[in-house]
C-alpha cells in the first residue's frame, strides 16, 4: 500500500509545485494591476477580491486547495514521517522546475543541482 501512497504523494507535490509557480505569476499580475491604479485608501478586502478576480491566480489556487484535500486523505493512510518530507521535497523541486518553465529569473545550474539533491533525498526516504 505504501507504493501507491508514494505515487499520490509525488502527484500532490507536483500539483502543489506547479500551482505555486502559477499563483506567483498571477499574483504578479495582481501587483501590476494595483500599481497601475491610482493610490487610494483601498480596503484590504477589496484588494483581495481583485486578486480573486484574476483567473491566472484563482484557477491554480483552487487546484492547489484540491491537492491539499488529497494530501490530508493521504495522511490518514501513510506515516507522517514519510508523507510530509516526500510531498514537501517534491513541491520544492516542482516549484523550481515550473518557475524555470514560466520564465522566472533563476540560476538554472544551481536550481537543477538542488533539484537533483531533492530527488536523491526523496529516493532515500522512500526506500
Amino acid at each position: 500500500m505504501v507504493g501507491r501512497d508514494v505515487e499520490k504523494m509525488l502527484a500532490v507535490g507536483l500539483v502543489w509545485g506547479a500551482t505555486n509557480a502559477l499563483m506567483r505569476k498571477g499574483a504578479n499580475l495582481w501587483d501590476q494591476a494595483l500599481k497601475s491604479t491610482p493610490q487610494t485608501n483601498t480596503p484590504l478586502l477589496r484588494k483581495w477580491l481583485k486578486l480573486l478576480l484574476i483567473w491566472q491566480y484563482t484557477l491554480p489556487f483552487i487546484v492547489n486547495l484540491s491537492a491539499s484535500a488529497t494530501f490530508f486523505a493521504i495522511l490518514s493512510d501513510s506515516p507522517i514521517s514519510v508523507a510530509v518530507p516526500v510531498t514537501n521535497a517534491t513541491t520544492f523541486a516542482a516549484t523550481a522546475v515550473f518557475g524555470i518553465i514560466l520564465g522566472e529569473e533563476t540560476r538554472v545550474g544551481l536550481a537543477l543541482f538542488g533539484i537533483c539533491l531533492i530527488v536523491l533525498g526523496v529516493c532515500i526516504s522512500i526506500m
